[in-house]
C-alpha cells in the first residue's frame, strides 16, 4: 500500500515534460517592435507600419552570406513585393547595418524599413534560433507563418497572397 501510495505522489508532483509555445504563436498578430533606424535617432515602431498591407520581418544579420542571399533575392522579386511593407531587422552596430543598407541599395525602396532591435525583443518573441528568419502577417496584422533558415522568395509570396 505504501508503495502505491508512493507512486501515486510521485506521478502527480513530476513535472511535464512540455515545449513552451514561443509568444509569436500566442499573440499571433503584429508584435510592438522598435527598431532604431539608420539614421541613430529615429525609433520605427508598430504604430508605423502601413495599414492594409501584408507585412513581411524578416531578421538578419548583415554579415551573414543567407542573410545576403536572402536579400539580393528579395530584390530580385520587388515588383511582386511592392505591396508588401518589408521590416528588416538586425542586432548588430549601426555601422554594420548602414553598409548593408547600402550594399544592397535597400533605401531606393519606399516599402523595405531596415532597423536594430534596440531591445533584443525578437528572438525571444520568435524563438528564433537560425537566421534569416521571416514571419508574414496578412493586411489585417494577423500572423500568417514563420519561417527559419534561407527561404525561396516565390514561396515567400505565394504564403503572402494567401
Amino acid at each position: 500500500m505504501f508503495f502505491v501510495l508512493t507512486l501515486s505522489f510521485s506521478s502527480v508532483f513530476a513535472q511535464t515534460d512540455s515545449i513552451e509555445v514561443p509568444p509569436y504563436k500566442r499573440f499571433p498578430s503584429l508584435p510592438p517592435i522598435q527598431i532604431l533606424l539608420s539614421d541613430s535617432s529615429t525609433v520605427y515602431t508598430k504604430a508605423q507600419i502601413p495599414k492594409g498591407k501584408p507585412v513581411l520581418f524578416m531578421v538578419f544579420s548583415p554579415d551573414c552570406s543567407h542573410c545576403q542571399n536572402e536579400t539580393d533575392e528579395l530584390k530580385a522579386h520587388m515588383d511582386e513585393l511592392k505591396d508588401v511593407q518589408i521590416v528588416m531587422i538586425t542586432f548588430h552596430p549601426l555601422w554594420m547595418m548602414k553598409d548593408f543598407i547600402d550594399k544592397y541599395g535597400l533605401s531606393q525602396y519606399s516599402n523595405v524599413v531596415v532597423g536594430k532591435d534596440i531591445y533584443y525583443f525578437t528572438p525571444a518573441f520568435y524563438g528564433i534560433r537560425n537566421i534569416p528568419y521571416m514571419a508574414m502577417y496578412d493586411k489585417k496584422g494577423n500572423l500568417i507563418e514563420g519561417l527559419e533558415g534561407s527561404q525561396p522568395i516565390p514561396k515567400v509570396i505565394e504564403i503572402l497572397k494567401k
